[in-house]
């Protein structure tokens, strides 16, 4: 069981602006810790953000269309109070040629490797080369014939995962340099999360009604394992917008919705439905991920709010 109550978030993700919250296990509550201003030199927003596996940067993608800068690095170790000082530097190197670059994940075997994709269809890999420098190097272009969405690295291979709008789900060896395996799917693919515990299983998010989660394991590439999805009320289109995120022992997923809800589904069974709904906003729901220190599950809405809903 979830109980939930909710903190006012009076920044939009639109204006550029990255918040840094901190959250308190005996009040439960969040407080602001910083607000640094990471809009790129063209005035766009980030579009994806990840944490540096050491825990004190940042990292954010942007678009490739009109030069603009494509990666920044924010040090929250230089963060200033106005949020406007040197401290988000932006990478020079733009491998990508046009479009949003939609997705950036760290790969789990390197610590100092990320990967982006994007609507140039194209998946750059990362390396670091120096202290907050890295340079690019283009794993693929063409195998995508649509929008690349989502991306990731795999823990037991050297494998890296990309989905796309033109139903792709595509494995990419990078040390062997060649294509490993695709799978077609039956909808467009919205993003690709690998499981945090085996290691052998990633979810998938399709566009495809009461079926919005495939589960998929990497030993058996050419079927999906299970489907999980929830009836959408409000639209029947599916938003890439809307994420979702593992719980920390690797059994349970969750999602956002349009409704808006926060569905949550238990990978152990074999039911399409979601074990449980918690209805926590008054709009459309982002995303709802788990804390890994404390027993609580956060969400983000566009009703401007943060949910932080405790497990009981």
């Amino acid at each position: 069981m979830l109980a939930s109550f909710w903190i006012v978030n009076d920044c939009s993700a639109l204006d550029g602006v990255v918040n840094l919250w901190e959250v308190h296990s005996s009040q439960s509550v969040a407080c602001l810790l910083k607000s640094t201003n990471c809009i790129s030199p063209q005035q766009r927003w980030p579009e994806d953000i990840v944490w540096h596996p050491d825990g004190n940067s940042l990292l954010s993608v942007y678009s490739a269309d009109g030069r603009d800068s494509q990666v920044s690095v924010t040090d929250f170790g230089r963060v200033k109070a106005d949020g406007r000082a040197n401290h988000v530097s932006f990478l020079e190197d733009k491998p990508h040629v046009t479009g949003v670059i939609n997705s950036i994940a760290f790969l789990p075997r390197e610590n100092a490797s990320f990967v982006t994709a994007g609507t140039d269809h194209a998946v750059v890999l990362w390396r670091e080369n120096g202290q907050n420098k890295w340079k690019p190097e283009t794993l693929h272009r063409n195998l995508h014939s649509s929008a690349v969405m989502g991306v990731c690295g795999m823990q037991q291979r050297s494998l890296v995962l990309s989905v796309g709008k033109d139903k792709r789900i595509l494995g990419y060896d990078v040390r062997v340099g060649r294509k490993d395996f695709t799978q077609q799917v039956d909808s467009k693919c919205l993003s690709v999360l690998p499981n945090p515990r085996d290691f052998n299983l990633f979810m998938v998010q399709t566009g495809t009604p009461e079926r919005q989660l495939r589960l998929f394991d990497i030993r058996s590439k050419r079927s999906e394992v299970h489907g999980f999805g929830w009836k959408q009320e409000s639209s029947e289109s599916q938003s890439a917008l809307i994420n979702q995120a593992w719980s920390p022992n690797g059994v349970y997923i969750t999602s956002g919705s349009a409704d808006p809800m926060i569905h949550i589904f238990d990978i152990r069974y074999n039911g399409h439905k979601p074990s449980q709904s918690i209805e926590a906003h008054q709009k459309r729901v982002f995303r709802a991920m788990w804390l890994r220190s404390l027993p609580l599950l956060l969400s983000i809405s566009s009703d401007l709010n943060i949910g932080l809903h405790k497990i009981v």
